[in-house]
């Protein structure tokens, strides 16, 4: 049984033809008979997952593998063989692991969330290094003084050159901003969590003024991804209203809003029995503008990692916690922060994150409008995405789990009000078809004639978490890679980056700004194509891949 909602296709039983590496249309002659022939009747296909937002690469993802030793030592390796590579666990596998569990679940696409432009160097090593896997990384700008002082000068030209420019020289897919304005507003000795008014250190610039002007930049640039936004105040009780603050502030633009989960609590800072869910009130925003996109960040229970870009809530989990903190501030580009994190069900806290990202999934009416996710490893590993399936397609599941909760999680939230179950198509849609669309990725998330030979085949099962928990064969462009579990080839993956128009008017004020603020000269800051490998997509701005 075809499931690939891309191209209206829920339940029919056909061949699927796959040659060199596309899938083709079936053969005129219906006598032709394929080279190979592999029997799935009774099963699921699908195309390749695609995990739109993940933390897989680069300096943040590598140094918080050498903050959580004791992790790695607990957990038994992944041995090498014949095949495959060794490779260690635990909440932050290393790149070899990252490739061979993907697979394993059947995603063939992913993109690392937030890598500042410095780093790519870094982030296409790593990407190089994790096998199986098609994937890109997005570039931090929105705390980025070269780009600040674009929006300073208020000349769209200039900054859609400046974009342009960063993309190009680091080799990266789409443009994030994370906490924009306020990652700067804490480096230069300010308050932790800014709203989207208050003035940055840059005289008459506010975070409202980077999510608008960015964003109107990524249409004009016709980006083939819209910028990619981590709001401001994240996890702080009341950061709802700012959070629609920043949907409002595209002013029409195209944006994708990621993690939406943990920007979605009512309440106040000082008395946590005012925290809840203020999911509705969001959710019921984005229904009704179908130019917004989300993703998630699902939190699962169990021991994990905090690592963003958003140095300031980075110190701020650091705080709560007591846990051991990283701080890394980027040139002039950006911050991080790496915090260990825990999450509880005897939490109210953590129970109502939980709930709340459950919450995003059942009332965005529209599947090709939210996309899966944890935030890996933020909210939980990408292996907690059979789980939370089964949650979505089994609402007694949700209930389970809510009893196990604190009783005031429930008053706090509407889950355990929401009927609603997912079917399989609106899961292939959330989980390969809508990511691959908000990304611009024509040739994935689907079964089409044309489309990259990335097929995820499920045998039956009656719980949702086993069946999507291990697939029965995983093909990657065309190649089979899973046999019930066992890695049967492995390849490396290619990396997929935008290619924007260059901006010769643009460029001397650029050269002009890494003499005056930057420890590496304009000349060396790109990649090249020995940093970048030779397996590579390039997708062009107006066109799609």
């Amino acid at each position: 049984m075809i499931c690939d909602p891309a191209n209206g296709v829920d339940g029919t039983v056909a061949d699927l033809w796959m040659q060199d590496g596309r899938i083709i249309s079936p053969p005129a002659d219906p006598d032709e008979r394929a080279e190979v022939t592999i029997d799935v009747t009774g099963m699921v296909l699908m195309a390749g997952g695609v995990d739109m937002h993940c933390h897989i690469a680069g300096p943040k993802v590598n140094t918080a593998r050498k903050m959580l030793p004791q992790q790695r030592r607990s957990t038994p390796p992944i041995p090498r063989t014949s095949l495959t590579r060794s490779g260690t666990l635990g909440s932050v596998p290393s790149t070899f692991a990252t490739g061979y569990l993907y697979a394993g679940l059947g995603y063939t696409t992913a993109f690392d969330a937030a890598v500042p432009p410095i780093g790519a160097r870094h982030a296409h090593d790593e990407l190089q290094d994790t096998p199986l896997l098609d994937a890109g990384f997005y570039v931090m700008m929105g705390n980025n003084h070269l780009i600040m002082e674009r929006l300073r000068d208020g000349n769209p030209e200039l900054l859609d050159g400046t974009v342009s420019w960063l993309l190009n020289a680091t080799g990266g897919y789409a443009v994030k901003l994370v906490n924009p304005g306020g990652v700067e507003v804490w480096k230069e000795g300010g308050r932790n969590f800014c709203g989207l008014d208050e003035e940055l250190p840059f005289p008459g610039m506010t975070a409202r003024t980077i999510i608008r002007e960015m964003a109107a930049a990524a249409d004009r640039l016709q980006l083939p991804h819209p910028i990619h936004v981590h709001c401001n105040q994240l996890g702080m009780p009341g950061n709802w209203s700012t959070t629609l603050q920043t949907m409002q502030a595209t002013e029409g633009s195209r944006a994708h809003l990621t993690h939406i989960q943990f920007h979605s609590y009512g309440g106040t800072a000082d008395d946590q029995s005012t925290f809840c869910s203020r999911v509705p009130d969001l959710a019921d925003y984005v229904n009704s503008h179908p130019q917004l996109t989300v993703d998630v960040g699902q939190v699962m229970f169990g021991e994990t990692t905090s690592m963003t870009g958003d140095g300031p809530l980075g110190y701020y989990l650091h705080q709560v916690t007591g846990k051991r903190w990283f701080n890394g501030e980027v040139e002039l580009e950006g911050g991080c922060g790496i915090v260990p994190i825990e999450y509880r069900d005897r939490s109210f806290v953590h129970s109502l994150q939980w709930a709340a990202g459950l919450e995003w999934y059942l009332l965005v009416r529209n599947p090709w409008q939210i996309a899966m996710s944890t935030d890996h490893p933020n909210g939980g590993s990408f292996l907690a995405y059979p789980e939370i399936i089964a949650l979505l397609m089994d609402r007694s599941r949700r209930e389970e789990y809510l009893q196990r909760m604190p009783e005031r999680v429930r008053a706090a939230c509407t889950l355990g009000d929401l009927q609603r179950e997912y079917t399989l198509a609106e899961i292939a849609i959330i989980t390969r078809a809508a990511p691959a669309r908000m990304l611009g990725l024509v040739n994935k998330g689907h079964l089409g004639p044309g489309a990259d030979a990335d097929v995820t085949v499920y045998s039956r099962h009656d719980d949702p978490e086993q069946m999507f928990r291990f697939p029965r064969y995983v093909f990657r462009r065309g190649q089979l890679i899973i046999d019930d579990g066992e890695i049967r080839a492995v390849s490396s993956g290619r990396t997929v980056m935008t290619r924007s128009t260059a901006s010769p008017e643009a460029e001397p004020l650029i050269a002009d700004w890494f003499d005056r603020n930057s420890t590496v000269q304009f000349a060396n800051f790109p990649v090249d194509d020995h940093d970048v490998g030779d397996q590579t997509v390039t997708v062009n701005c107006g066109e799609t891949a």
